[in-house]
């Protein structure tokens, strides 16, 4: 691990909204604060987060929400997502003049991308914000997956901070932990929650697990772990959330598992599983049958 400031956990929080599909504040509040406690950090309108559903009023809104109930004791990542460059100029500079800590980008997806068109529009994307931008690699949203290479020439860009990859491939991971190995400029942050423990244990910065929406603790004593040297708790703690994430995620699409961990969040009086569309909740019987395992779950 390298002596990056931008480390731990950050979960990739889920967007709680009414059934009117307007953000409500006060679960923003309540789920921070369950952050601030636990010692993560959010990653706000990532996959997750439904980003790239989330309006631009309700985006602003929604990190000064953060930032005031996080009261500077975490760090707040902003999802930035779109396919019109000008208009995620004025996404980012209004999320980081609201207090967001960090701009987390993914690629534009609506055109498949040459690497040097990727590489060019990551370039121009730090050249034009203020605050530092940690690339965000997820090739089962965007259908693309930026090179390894590309990302190694970004990493030294003055205004690039790290790297969020979400992308199943170990050889990949090994790969890209390697380039921020040593460095105290860029980072390396997991999104393949399966391989929290192992990817820390190779020397990566980070994780961020859809999971710790709902054990936000379990993570961050994962963390702690590894960090030490105690792969023992680390691995037992990776196993755990593993199963915890099956009540949400198995068999479902990955829009689907979205509104199934908000079901398990509303058993802890978190949030309600309202969507915005064009995702929808489950049905009755799916939604209760997810709080019943959900409330199993009692080491939190």
């Amino acid at each position: 691990m390298n002596s990056s400031k931008y480390n731990g956990v950050v979960v990739p929080m889920v967007t709680p909204v009414t059934k009117n599909g307007f953000l409500d504040k006060e679960a923003v509040e309540r789920i921070i604060k369950s952050f601030v406690k636990a010692g993560v950090s959010p990653l706000l309108m990532g996959t997750t987060g439904e980003g790239n559903s989330v309006s631009t009023i309700d985006g602003q809104a929604f990190i000064e929400t953060a930032v005031n109930a996080a009261e500077g004791k975490i760090t707040i990542y902003a999802g930035l997502t779109g396919n019109c460059f000008i208009e995620q100029l004025k996404q980012a500079g209004y999320y980081s003049a609201s207090g967001a800590d960090v701009i987390v980008a993914t690629l534009p997806s609506y055109y498949a991308l040459t690497p040097e068109q990727m590489e060019n529009y990551y370039t121009k994307l730090a050249d034009s914000i203020k605050g530092p931008l940690m690339l965000y690699n997820i090739a089962a949203t965007t259908h693309m997956s930026i090179p390894v290479d590309v990302i190694e020439r970004l990493s030294h860009h003055p205004n690039i901070v790290g790297l969020k990859d979400s992308e199943r491939d170990m050889e990949r991971m090994e790969k890209c932990i390697a380039i921020a190995q040593g460095r105290d400029d860029f980072a390396y942050f997991c999104g393949w929650a399966a391989q929290s423990a192992r990817s820390l244990e190779l020397g990566g910065n980070g994780i961020v697990p859809s999971t710790g929406n709902f054990v936000p603790g379990m993570f961050k004593e994962l963390y702690d772990a590894a960090v030490t040297g105690d792969m023992e708790t680390a691995n037992r703690l990776q196993d755990e959330t593993n199963e915890i994430a099956k009540i949400y995620q198995a068999g479902r699409t990955l829009g689907q598992s979205l509104t199934a961990l908000k079901v398990m969040m509303q058993t802890r009086g978190l949030c309600t599983p309202d969507m915005l569309m064009p995702l929808t909740r489950l049905s009755e019987d799916e939604e209760k049958a997810v709080a019943e395992k959900a409330m199993t779950i009692t080491n939190e």
